[in-house]
């Protein structure tokens, strides 16, 4: 077990974000003391693991308390209304009331989950989070955004409902494969590009260094992105500003994700769209040429996709088109002027995004 660093959201719900290795253990004290039921949401892929958390909560808990679980789908699948559903059922037949708790044990699209439940169950009850991926722990996890999937597109029923807690124990990632590490791993990335170039530089020192869960230089990038993200939410909890620089490359992945039916990794298709909204700034003539090759090498050098299908273009434009974060109508993207400093491009030509797409398109 290792001491936890924690990392503070402010504002209105201010909540605490615990992260270090081997802290689960702290779960108990970061539940609400009103919560007699606790409803434990988690991924078939995680069942022992949750009923061994069961187990542990019941212990620690003490008498009276109750602590239920909720298997549901893995990834995607998950975050459907039908889903959500069941868990209500839940804890309808199991008499939850307001003071009352949900925890979000999986990885982002669990706790995505997890939170809209809570937020949607008598209009709001307390939600701890404790997210299992990297993805969940940088970006899914923290921020207060709830939601779920619909045939139209990704997150488009959701709420904002800030969490009690969110407990990140980068022991639960060392079972993880590669492949998912590093999808994951894309976030963090993002959160270089955009906010903390501290995160470029231990990536470029050492790559295979910088997404081993058990290296000093992963536990920093991981913590600076958390970071990142909290600071970013205490301000603008609800999107209505500087929160918006977190979609970059999301506009153009989250539309990859819709054409692949979410069978891709979330942060394969966001790397891609990194790699468009750099090419994207570049041709908008703000940003440098080597920043936008930056993305490229740094992406590249962590085996994350650069390309997608050229002639996908027209069904990623129209789908851009139906993005929550267009407003009018008209699209938005989040673009870099440099390193670290994001900013809004509205409504650009289409001729300026098809170019784009050119850089990215798997024909070139």
């Amino acid at each position: 077990m290792t001491e936890s660093t924690t990392i503070c959201v402010t504002g209105a719900d201010p909540y605490d974000i615990r992260v270090g290795r081997g802290v689960l253990h702290e779960l108990p004290s970061l539940l609400p003391e009103s919560a007699r039921k606790v409803l434990v949401v988690h991924p078939p892929t995680l069942r022992t693991a949750a009923e061994s958390l069961r187990a542990s909560l019941l212990d620690s808990l003490g008498d009276g308390r109750q602590v239920l679980l909720a298997e549901v789908p893995d990834a995607e699948a998950g975050k459907r209304v039908e889903v959500a559903a069941f868990c209500w059922q839940v804890m309808g037949q199991a008499d939850f009331t307001r003071t009352d708790a949900v925890v979000g044990f999986g990885g982002g699209a669990v706790t995505d989950l997890a939170g809209f439940v809570a937020a949607t169950w008598l209009r709001g009850v307390a939600t701890v989070l404790v997210p299992t991926t990297v993805l969940g722990m940088v970006d899914a996890a923290v921020g207060g955004k709830t939601g779920i999937n619909t045939a139209e597109g990704k997150n488009l029923v959701g709420a904002f409902w800030a969490p009690h807690a969110v407990l990140c124990d980068l022991d639960l990632l060392d079972t993880l494969g590669r492949n998912e590490l590093v999808a994951g791993y894309a976030e963090v990335v993002k959160a270089g590009f955009i906010w903390a170039p501290e995160i470029l530089e231990l990536i470029e020192a050492g790559p295979e260094h910088a997404v081993d869960p058990r290296s000093d230089a992963f536990r920093r990038t991981m913590e600076l992105a958390i970071g990142m993200k909290a600071r970013v939410v205490s301000e603008d909890f609800r999107e209505a500003g500087l929160r918006e620089i977190l979609n970059y490359g999301h506009t153009l992945g989250h539309a990859i994700e819709h054409a692949e039916r979410y069978q891709w990794r979330h942060g394969a298709a966001i790397s891609i769209g990194m790699v468009f909204a750099a090419e994207l700034s570049r041709l908008a003539g703000r940003l440098p040429d080597d920043a936008a090759q930056r993305h490229r090498d740094i992406l590249g050098s962590l085996g994350l996709p650069l390309s997608y299908r050229a002639g996908a273009w027209p069904q990623l434009l129209a789908t851009m088109q139906r993005d929550k974060k267009s407003r009018g109508g008209m699209l938005r993207f989040i673009v870099l002027d440099d390193i670290a400093k994001p900013t809004v491009l509205q409504a650009p030509d289409e001729s300026l995004l098809f170019a784009a797409y050119q850089e990215v398109a798997e024909s070139r």
